[in-house]
Order: C-alpha cells, then sequence, then structure tokens
C-alpha cells in the first residue's frame, strides 16, 4: 500500500508535478497572448485606478518576491539569481513554472520531490 509520506517519491507524483507545470505554462501562454492580441499590456490606464487591481497586482508581485527569495536562495551564482529575478518579474507565474519543472526534471531518479527545496550540496552559504 502507498503510504501518504512515499507519494512524494513516487513517479507519478513527480510526471503529476510536471504535467501541471507544463498545463500551467501553456495556459498561461494562450491567455496572454489572446489578451496581447485585443489589447497592450501598457495600454490599463483605466485599470490601474481600480483599486482591487492594485491590491492583485500588489498580490501577485509580493508573491514573486517570495518564490523568488527560494530561487536566490537555490541558485549559486549571482548571475542565475538576476537572471530569475528579471524572468520572474516580467513573466512571473510563466517563470516559476519553468523553474520548478525544471528543478523535478534534474532530480535523481529515485528521489523525492521535496528535495526541489533543498539547496544543492555545493552551494555557498
Amino acid at each position: 500500500m502507498l503510504r501518504p509520506e512515499n507519494l512524494l517519491n513516487t513517479m507519478f507524483f513527480k510526471r503529476l508535478l510536471l504535467a501541471f507545470c507544463g498545463t500551467s505554462l501553456v495556459l498561461l501562454l494562450i491567455c496572454t497572448i489572446r489578451a496581447s492580441m485585443v489589447r497592450s499590456v501598457f495600454d490599463n490606464a483605466k485599470l490601474m485606478s481600480d483599486v482591487w487591481f492594485q491590491a492583485t497586482l500588489l498580490d501577485a508581485y509580493l508573491g514573486f518576491l517570495f518564490a523568488f527569495v527560494w530561487i536566490a536562495w537555490k541558485e549559486q551564482t549571482p548571475v542565475r539569481q538576476v537572471v530569475w529575478f528579471v524572468l520572474i518579474m516580467a513573466l512571473g507565474n510563466m517563470a516559476l513554472a519553468v523553474y520548478v519543472g525544471w528543478q523535478i526534471l534534474k532530480l535523481p531518479p529515485n528521489s523525492s520531490v521535496g528535495e526541489i527545496f533543498q539547496r544543492s550540496s555545493n552551494a555557498r552559504v
């Protein structure tokens, strides 16, 4: 019987997470392309005056910063840290889906998905 703590070690769970990252990336790309065909991202004067839009934008970017803190901790070079910061601030959850998927793909076959939250053994402190 598969116990809950062993679920993170299964190839099924890794594939499920990869499918989630891939599906999220595709949906976000489709939505972004569709929205860009209707109106430029810079043509949002009406939205910027809406307090709920401001709250949602602040919430999203604070979430991106929280995710970046984890990435900055994991990545070993300032260049990679800067590149991921720019990607996350420009592309948001599309960049995060790529990063998480990449981390899952880098895992050894018999490892736990939870290991993506650990720093590599040769990381700087």
